[in-house]
């Protein structure tokens, strides 16, 4: 394994999901519901900083890894993960929005990790509709995870509309690289 700054902000990624989940799980009295959206919404975005700054580390640095690009993905997964999850309990997000986001990225995680298998993991690499789908998936669960208003506007309605771009957008990615690797293995 690899020490180095970039997999460093990725390890920090992952050790920041039981404070995340912790946040909601304390009694009221501990910490006050609007403290807990803040405290989540400051930590989940903390993760989603270190997600772009790990990669531009590790490009700038020239520091990328096999590790630094297997757990990358997974460290993204698990916090979207554990908020899609946390948003479902609270009420703020729909389970079947949950399910396609959850469920497409371990579609894509197995479908790279076959294409690697038989050489080619490049026809899978992540592509710009991805990097959208990323963008409104992130700032989706910071605005449903804050549920507040910002400048004036719900952050609640505008969380589930951006949350339900990004389920199409996940729909849609998805299909993009299924067919992708289609074409390469009708290919080989």
């Amino acid at each position: 394994m690899n020490i180095n700054i970039p997999n460093l902000l990725t390890w920090l990624r992952i050790l920041l999901i039981p404070v995340f989940v912790t946040a909601f799980y304390l009694s009221d009295e501990t910490l006050l519901p609007h403290l807990k959206n803040q405290i989540a919404t400051g930590v989940f975005v903390l993760a989603a900083v270190t997600d772009w700054l790990d990669g531009y580390l590790a490009r700038k640095l020239n520091q990328s890894s096999a590790f630094g690009a297997f757990l990358d993905p997974v460290a993204d997964k698990l916090m979207v993960a554990a908020a899609l999850i946390l948003l479902v309990k609270l009420g703020r997000a729909d389970a079947m929005i949950a399910f396609i986001i959850i469920g497409r990225e371990i579609t894509i995680s197995a479908l790279r990790e076959w294409m690697a298998k038989v050489g080619k993991s490049s026809s899978v690499a992540v592509s710009m509709l991805g990097k959208i789908k990323t963008t409104f998936q992130m700032l989706a669960i910071a605005l449903l995870l804050y549920q507040g208003e910002w400048a004036g506007v719900d952050g609640q309605v505008i969380g589930s509309v951006l949350l339900y771009m990004a389920a199409l957008l996940t729909l849609w990615s998805m299909g993009y690289y299924l067919v992708l690797a289609m074409q390469k293995l009708k290919e080989m």
